[in-house]
């Protein structure tokens, strides 16, 4: 007889509750995907994510968890034998996050994303009041067991791994430019550095003649499954198309092919078609494509 009942996360054990979860009931095929390990980590560094995120059990056993992040998006992990019975409460539960922000009279939309492919999630979200939107991601790949490029800079440019907390303000600014965003604070760089996965030797940037950060890529491994990450590529306005985003991706698979990864990804806008152009140009390939879908809350 199933005995149902849900809380608020309350600290580190939760967090490696919501981590064994993952590795229980998550199809194999998207185990790597979006969130993993450090994206937890970040987004739980933040308190109100934290009040924001509910974790379901049958008795004592772990059988879900949802997070609503602060900037609206859903992630969450159920147990596909549960769905039925904890679907509508979580979803509820996520929406009543967002609308305790909302002034009178005022909407927005709950948003989250999942693979293309992943055929459960979407018609669990079509159940769930979930449309499609036009927004979509491209994951791309690499086998590292090809001949990799050297990386290329104009004259002057030097590539080194960050220095350490000291240029975390710099690359943050550097990385709000790029994007034309305000979510890479100085205190969001510090959360992702000190993060249990973060590896300083592998935070590149590339460095202008005088100076200046120019561009940055953070590399990461995931030493057991032998797969790298080359992402997120950033480079300042400035600097770009003077090929600093490709000398990155370049020297972060030589670094991630001499840590021993067998394979490399990242992941861009699906209309960052510079971007995808230019993982195209040092070997990667479409590997899938993941697209959003948002709920109006109101």
């Amino acid at each position: 007889m199933n005995f149902i009942s849900s809380r608020i996360y309350e600290g580190q054990d939760d967090f490696q509750i919501m981590i064994d979860l993952i590795a229980r009931v998550r199809p194999p095929k998207y185990f790597n995907d979006y969130p993993g390990k450090a994206d937890l980590e970040e987004n739980l560094a933040s308190a109100g994510t934290r009040a924001n995120t509910r974790l379901w059990f049958d008795h004592d056993q772990p059988i879900g968890w949802v997070l609503v992040d602060e900037y609206n998006n859903l992630l969450w992990e159920l147990d596909p034998g549960y769905e039925e019975l904890v679907g509508a409460p979580a979803i509820a539960w996520s929406e009543a996050c967002i609308r305790k922000k909302l002034g009178s009279g005022e909407s927005t939309t709950l948003d989250t994303n999942c693979r293309e492919d992943y055929t459960a999630r979407i018609a669990f979200l079509k159940r769930h009041g979930f449309r499609q939107t036009e927004i979509t991601n491209v994951a791309m790949a690499r086998d590292l067991s090809q001949p990799i490029p050297e990386p290329e800079l104009p004259p002057g440019f030097t590539i080194r791994p960050l220095m350490g907390f000291e240029e975390a303000e710099a690359v943050a600014a550097m990385h709000r430019a790029a994007f034309g965003t305000d979510y890479m604070t100085t205190e969001n760089r510090l959360i992702i550095m000190n993060t249990g996965e973060y590896d300083l030797s592998l935070d590149l940037v590339v460095v202008a003649p005088d100076g200046t950060i120019a561009a940055n890529c953070i590399c990461s491994v995931n030493e057991g499954e032998k797969i790298g990450r080359t992402d997120p590529v950033a480079t300042h306005p400035k600097y770009q198309g003077m090929g600093l985003a490709r000398a990155l991706l370049a020297r972060g698979m030589q670094v991630l092919k001499e840590r021993g990864a067998l394979f490399a990804h990242f992941g861009t806008s699906g209309d960052n078609i510079a971007m995808q152009k230019t993982g195209q140009s040092v070997g990667f390939k479409v590997e899938y494509k993941t697209i959003w879908f948002a709920k109006e809350v109101c």
